[in-house]
């Protein structure tokens, strides 16, 4: 991809930087957490801040963060309304044959022509496999984000996605953890996770207003039905992937957490812990702020 702007777009860029920002992008806003004075990310999200957003004008959205933080480097996470994610063949070429090749694979699996888009991709951490993970993204809006910025003092050293953000919650977990993870109006996400790697991930629909119901509703079947979805995501892992179960499951939703996890925990073994955070959005912009802390030995996939 040459020397062009979107060389330094790879979904996983790591870079070591004084002052260090983590940006969750949100249909309606933006979500950026900022580190302590020693750049360790606590436990807790709460160096937070919001900022409205209209899903396209970048440049007002980073004026606003301008005027709140002084010059930094950021780690973009977007939201899933930002981007595709795609499961393809892994093509059988060379390395550095292998975007190419993937055009030809993504073309009839997105609503864009190729020239409009930007891609990305990234291999599961099992041997052997024969599928890759592509991420899609709009190019003019990913320009327009990483230009914003930069008239603003905010270098983007990488972007990342919520599938890829998750694995930061256990990077040196051995266990496998299933993660439920829910952010408002969209669709519900499902991920095994287990020493920093994504080993699966899975949307499910149905689940859109899971921040928003009652614990009334929850109890009448909602909770029940959300643990079909969990079971049928542990058995793919299990039977398909022929991985050992999931140690524990893992709750990062706004809304009732304490009884969705209660009512969760009654049809399953595995334990069901609740993410602490004030909102899922706030670990997400953490979560962002983890991927860039991250060591460069811990580099996933490769340079575009």
């Amino acid at each position: 991809m040459g020397t062009s702007l979107f060389n330094r777009l790879a979904f996983w860029q790591r870079s070591n930087s004084k002052i260090k920002l983590g940006v969750y992008v949100c249909p309606d806003k933006l979500v950026v957490y900022q580190a302590g004075d020693d750049n360790v990310t606590p436990q807790e999200p709460e160096n937070s801040c919001e900022f409205a957003f209209d899903g396209v004008d970048w440049g007002r959205a980073f004026a606003l963060i301008a005027k709140q933080f002084e010059p930094a480097q950021i780690q973009v996470t977007l939201s899933s309304s930002f981007y595709q994610l795609l499961l393809v063949d892994k093509p059988n070429v060379e390395a550095e044959e292998m975007m190419q090749a993937l055009q030809w694979s993504i073309k009839d699996m997105v609503t864009q022509a190729v020239a409009d888009i930007h891609f990305d991709y990234f291999e599961p951490p099992l041997s052997g496999s024969a599928k890759l993970n592509v991420v899609v993204v709009e190019k003019a809006g990913l320009a327009a984000l990483v230009l914003a910025a930069k008239e603003h003092d905010m270098e983007v050293i990488g972007i990342n996605i919520e599938e890829m953000a998750v694995t930061n919650l256990f990077i040196d977990d051995p266990q496998a953890r299933l993660v439920l993870s829910h952010l408002p109006g969209q669709e519900l996400l499902l991920t095994v996770v287990r020493q920093g790697e994504l080993y699966m991930q899975r949307r499910v629909r149905g689940f859109n207003q899971l921040d928003t119901v009652s614990a009334e509703e929850l109890a009448f079947g909602l909770a029940d039905n959300l643990s079909l979805e969990l079971q049928r995501s542990m058995d793919y892992f299990e039977s398909q992937l022929r991985q050992a179960p999931v140690a524990s499951i893992e709750l990062l939703i706004n809304g009732q957490l304490e009884k969705l996890a209660e009512l969760v925990s009654a049809n399953f073994n595995q334990k069901v812990n609740t993410i602490e955070t004030s909102s899922a959005e706030k670990k997400m912009a953490a979560l962002a702020l983890c991927e860039l802390n991250r060591d460069s030995s811990s580099q996933r996939g490769i340079d575009s």
